[in-house]
């Protein structure tokens, strides 16, 4: 749950600052380190398992905040002012790995709706949250509505973290 909370704060951070600040990159990668992890560690508590789809879309998941973990240490050390300077610099690889974000995001999202284990609006948040980014992503919009679909997305995975927390633990047996 801190994680996805914590990457809300970077997101507001950046949109206040126009811009990266060292702070707000610090944050943001401290927020990210448990990302490329952390769709598997909530696939891996559902009983009964959501199948391979769902374990692809979190290894498709991580594999993608992988990388925009390694971005976060790239604006650091190269002292990149924007998240538009950035894609400048990173752009097609930076997109491609965004898409993988997409695609394993929303199959990871069909098949933890599919599985039933999650409360269904945090899937849906997480998923809805998915598809804002997608579409803001394609058409030119504020950046503040990028920040909505991605707080959409960390609440429903700040959701899921609450459900695992209040599981009791006969619920987690198969």
């Amino acid at each position: 749950m801190v994680a996805p909370a914590l990457h809300i704060v970077t997101d507001v951070m950046e949109w206040h600052h126009e811009g990266f600040t060292d702070a707000q990159l610090w944050l943001n990668l401290a927020a990210f380190l448990p990302m490329p992890l952390l769709l598997l560690g909530i696939h891996s508590v559902q009983v009964p398992k959501p199948g391979a789809a769902g374990l692809l879309g979190a290894l498709l998941y991580g594999v993608a905040f992988a990388y925009f973990t390694y971005t976060t240490i790239y604006a650091l050390v190269e002292h990149v002012p924007t998240y538009e300077e950035l894609w400048k610099r990173l752009g097609v690889v930076y997109t491609f790995f965004g898409g993988l974000m997409v695609s394993g995001g929303l199959l990871f999202g069909w098949s933890a709706y599919r599985a039933r284990w999650f409360p269904r609006p945090a899937v849906l948040l997480f998923s809805l949250g998915i598809i804002v980014n997608l579409v803001l992503a394609i058409l030119p919009a504020p950046d503040i509505l990028q920040i909505v679909g991605s707080a959409m997305r960390n609440l429903g995975l700040m959701a899921m973290g609450y459900a695992i927390l209040h599981r009791k633990p006969a619920q987690f047996a198969g």
